[in-house]
């Protein structure tokens, strides 16, 4: 007999969730029973998440940003590429918070429940306030000074400083390329080797995603059984899918405008590569499909697809970025927590740079937001409230993801040619 893949476990774990909340909110003392025997599991596999949150930027990026060795070589392919990369991710951030404060989809929950969530998460609620009047009283530019570290043991001890380790990682990545590499190999070596641990890490830890997740679903129908809060998970992926197929838009506006190619052609092109990514919710996975259409039904030379894909799957989150800034104003907007422009401004910078270490893995993506969210100061408790949405979203993410890499690959080869 078959096994059952992952997803569909995942999929069961949420059904079953969500219809044992719903019984045992029917049957006295149950919500104590879900609170005590049941809840715990699904704070188990969020407390995983934030586990491998630090080691996951460490290793995914310093890889990613030393396997740019070659950029001394390709160095105007290696700046257009990160140029492009970055400015698309930029780009797709702004969108998600654009239509997030349009729509907002997490006021729809009614006071009342609200209430109760706030009061669940009290202690949480307090930090952001705190945090918030903190923030007041700072100079303009203590932003930046947060950003760099004095002690990095002690940046990388809470999740509320990733952006530091960030900082940290890509400094680091960065000095592997100018030093020998002789001398960079061991230490390259090892971090290669890192990262496929981390990897491996987080398969552990989706293996408990099903129990994980009808554990979240069960206490979240228990504790909030509102109709107004499943209303608002409907508003909230509506939204997210809305903003994931304006970057689809974007991207075929770019691809005519910059390359002058046909959008109905490019995305023929590539739709096995985007179907493989939609089953697969892996952008690594996806990627020997995407070489190969951008190859031989773009016609973009191997040298560049070789070098600019394998970054993009490491670095270009486009549709996770889109992710990050919906679900993180959607969990803030839950909670009745109100984000001034100068901390969507921060979700910003730390989604972009999120990303680029966001593994080409499948729910990676909902592993980075915890980044987001305790950057911004967000109850990452929230996260029970999308998980379960999330893994269909993030099937959509995944085809936004190399649709991005794709687009930029076809920039390169047009520049390229161009110079030569």
């Amino acid at each position: 007999m078959k096994k059952l893949s992952l997803h569909w476990k995942i999929l069961i774990g949420m059904a079953l969730g969500v219809l044992f909340g719903f019984i045992m909110s029917n049957v006295n003392g149950g919500g104590v029973f879900i609170s005590d025997w049941i809840k715990p599991f699904g704070t188990i596999f969020i407390n995983s998440l934030k586990l491998i949150a630090i080691p996951l930027i460490l290793a995914s990026l310093i890889k990613g940003v030393s396997d740019l060795k070659d950029i001394s070589k390709l160095s105007s392919m290696g700046g257009i590429t990160i140029t492009t990369y970055l400015m698309t991710t930029v780009i797709a951030v702004s969108v998600g918070l654009l239509l997030v404060n349009i729509i907002k989809p997490g006021e729809s929950i009614s006071e009342k429940t609200r209430s109760e969530l706030i009061q669940a998460y009290d202690s949480d609620a307090e930090k952001k306030r705190s945090a918030a009047a903190e923030n007041k009283n700072s100079g303009p530019l203590q932003p930046l000074v947060d950003l760099v570290p004095s002690n990095f043991v002690a940046a990388a001890s809470d999740n509320k400083n990733m952006l530091q380790v960030i900082f940290f990682s890509i400094l680091f990545g960065i000095s592997m390329i100018l030093i020998p590499p002789n001398k960079a190999k061991p230490i390259k070596d090892f971090f290669d080797s890192f990262n496929e641990v981390v990897l491996k890490i987080i398969d552990l830890i989706m293996m408990f995603a099903p129990y994980g997740v009808f554990g979240l679903l069960a206490a979240l129908i228990v504790e909030a059984p509102n109709a107004d809060l499943l209303k608002s998970l409907l508003m909230y992926s509506l939204t997210l899918l809305l903003g994931l197929a304006l970057m689809v838009i974007i991207y075929l506006l770019i691809v005519k405008l910059l390359t002058g190619r046909n959008p109905i052609s490019f995305l023929k092109a590539i739709l096995p590569a985007q179907l493989v990514a939609f089953s697969t919710s892996s952008s690594a996975a996806t990627l020997p499909v995407t070489m190969d259409r951008v190859q031989n039904h773009l016609n973009v030379e191997k040298e560049v697809s070789s070098f600019v894909l394998p970054i993009g799957a490491t670095i270009n989150m486009d549709g996770t970025a889109v992710y990050q800034a919906v679900a993180a104003v959607f969990i803030a907007q839950t909670f009745g927590l109100d984000l001034s422009f100068t901390a969507q401004l921060g979700i910003i910078s730390t989604a972009t740079l999120a990303s680029i270490g966001a593994a080409a893995v499948p729910s990676a993506g909902i592993i980075v937001l915890v980044i987001v969210l305790a950057q911004a100061g967000i109850p990452e408790a929230g996260l029970a409230l999308i998980f379960a949405v999330d893994r269909p979203l993030d099937m959509c993410r995944t085809v936004v993801n190399i649709t991005g890499d794709a687009t930029v690959s076809t920039i390169v080869s047009k520049f390229q040619k161009t110079q030569s």
